[in-house]
Parts: structure tokens; sequence; C-alpha cells
């Protein structure tokens, strides 16, 4: 099942993003067979047993002709290879794309890196937090005066790195299925992570925005868009931007009424609004806190930690996380009403035939 069923890719294993691009469109019902490398200390698997899950997966000396010759018959009968090297390495082991769009000539040809394969940086070495400092993202997460706080490795390698793999490939896919005629889809951590930052660049070209961190709307300036520490050291997110979220909160807390916060927009305000509600949020547990916006439209939610999110009963409501051989872990994503995914399956060792 899923809206990618029967679609068949290769993946030449890697970290990181390349994984969880492998990883979605497995999710999304697609045939994927990962190609590992030999090593030393015996099977190559089992890496990330979340992100290697749902395809099957062998192991592949790609230093042999025999090796090479093996993933050129799998990619002569797959519509999609996906690949996250450092440019140059698929060419000199001969399964570039000259090479492989020779054996498939429909072949969508996925290329997965951080700076692209061109440009100043493209031969050098880096990771999400680098590729994410030169888009611009890195310098607006934090508090003001403070150092760049990397959002972990969400924004890069996965949001603008993997699902943008992902997308570029399905797009590609759609176009070689109506014309018969495949192409690299050459997907850069930097593009995408950068193509994240539109809406923040407009903001900042109609001057609502300032270039500096921690003192604008969505990123921590705003009191109304911020976290607070409750009584008991847990914390609740808040994000009342809209006048009447704004005024269902304050009634929440009792501060209907208080002048000199009423105007949230008026950022003359927020140091009076911020002191307010620091004193309010402390006066009670992160629970407690939630027991009362839980039905409401305040737009108030306890921060949770990873395993608490499991539990939660929303994400419990819509099955948000499932278990995979035992081990609970996000579902799939997004959901569709018709061509619905399975439950993945777990990560596989290499020796398994996928094709």
């Amino acid at each position: 099942m899923g809206p990618l069923a029967g679609v068949k890719v290769v993946e030449m294993a890697g970290i990181g993003p390349i994984s969880y691009a492998g990883m979605m469109l497995a999710d999304l019902g697609a045939e994927v067979t990962r190609i590992e490398r030999p090593s030393k200390g015996g099977l190559a698997w089992g890496a990330s047993p979340v992100l290697d899950r749902g395809r099957d997966a062998r192991q592949v000396d790609l230093k042999t002709p025999a090796g090479v010759e093996e993933v050129l018959g799998l990619i002569a009968k797959s519509e999609v290879l996906i690949e996250g090297f450092r440019p140059g390495v698929m060419e000199r082991l001969g399964l570039g794309p000259k090479e492989c769009l020779a054996r498939n000539p429909a072949l969508v040809y996925g290329r997965m890196t951080g700076w692209g394969q061109d440009g100043r940086y493209a031969h050098t070495a880096g990771h999400d937090i680098t590729y994410l400092a030169i888009s611009g993202g890195l310098h607006m997460v934090g508090e003001p005066d403070r150092k760049p706080v990397p959002p972990v490795n969400l924004v890069g390698d996965f949001g603008g790195g993997g699902a943008y793999l992902v997308i570029g490939v399905v797009s590609a896919l759609l176009h070689a299925r109506a014309a018969g005629v495949g192409q690299v889809v050459d997907a850069a951590i930097v593009d995408g992570a950068t193509s994240l930052t539109g809406m923040i660049h407009g903001f900042l070209e109609q001057g609502a925005w300032r270039d500096e961190r921690g003192v604008n709307l969505l990123d921590g300036g705003a009191p109304f868009y911020d976290t607070y520490r409750c009584a008991d050291g847990g914390w609740v997110a808040v994000g009342a931007l809209e006048p009447q979220f704004y005024a269902a909160l304050l009634e929440a807390l009792g501060m209907t009424g208080e002048e000199a916060i009423a105007n949230h927009l008026d950022p003359a305000t927020w140091p009076a609004i911020r002191e307010r509600f620091e004193a309010k949020f402390a006066e009670r547990s992160r629970d407690e806190w939630h027991e009362l916006f839980a039905d409401s439209d305040c737009c108030v939610a306890p921060v949770l930690s990873m395993r608490e999110a499991r539990e939660d009963g929303h994400n419990r409501d819509r099955g948000v996380f499932v278990e995979v051989a035992g081990m609970p872990q996000p579902a799939p994503a997004p959901r569709f009403s018709v061509t619905e995914p399975d439950v993945p399956a777990p990560a596989a060792r290499p020796d398994a035939r996928g094709f």
C-alpha cells in the first residue's frame, strides 16, 4: 500500500538525510533496496533502526566490477536511484549519471549533498550546522545577544535535505513517466534550508523583520510567541499571535482589562507582557496549565520530551507513533484517504533480496 506502491528505488546507503529520504520513500510504499558496503565489523546494518526501516538491503562490494554490475542490474529494473556521496564519488565507482542513464534512460537519479554538485564549497566537508550557517537559517535561532543555537539537524539534514530530495525525486518521476526521459535531481541541503527561509526573507524586505536574533514575531522576541517556565520546572509554549487568541489567553490567565498588556502587537508593550507572563506561568505546574488550556483556543501547549510525546493523548488519537519490532517510532506521514501506507517493516539485514 501507499501512493508510491510499485515504484522501485535503489538507495546507496549513507547517513542522515539520504537514509531519511529512503525511509520516506519506503514509508510511502516504494520498494526500496538499500545497497550497503561490506563492513569489517560484520554486517553493516542497523545504523539507525528507525531511518533504515521499511526496505530490503544487500551488501555489495562496489570496488569490484561484479559489484558495480550487480548495482547496474538493479538500476536497469528501477525507476529511481538515490545517493548521498560527495560529488564525484559515484562517478569514480562507475555508477555516475552517465553510466546509470545509459542503462536506464528513464531513471530518476537523485543526488543528496550538503553544498550541491557545484559551487566553491562543493568538494569540502560539512555537516548540518555548516550548511544551515550559510543559508542564514542558523542566524535566526537563539536569544538576542547570545550565540546561535542549532535546531538539532531538523531544518538542514531532514527538512532542507531529505524531504527536498523526496520532493525532487517524485516530481522528476512524474515527468519521467509522462515523457520517458530521466534526469538528475541535485538536492543540496543549503538550497533546501534556504528555501525554508522564504517567508522570513519576504518579511525582511517588507520591513516586518529585523535581521537580528530573538527580537522578532516568530523567533521568541514576542512574549506571546515564546516558552515559559512553570512551577515544577516544566515549560509551556505560547503561540497566541492573532488578536482573538491573545484575548482568549488573557481571559484564561485572568488578565483581561490590564491596559499595559492589552495591545500585544505594539512592541513597546512586550517587556510588560513578558514580565506578567513569566510571573503567572510560574504559579502552576506544566500539567496544570495543560489541563486548563487543553480544550481552548489560547494556543498554549506543554513542551513534551520525546518520550512524553509518545504518550500524549492527541498523538495517540491520531497514531502519530507506531511500534515497529517493539520499538516506538514516528508513523509514516502524511496521511492518505485511499492509498494509506502500511506500518513500516523493521530495518532489514543486507542479505535480503528485494528484486
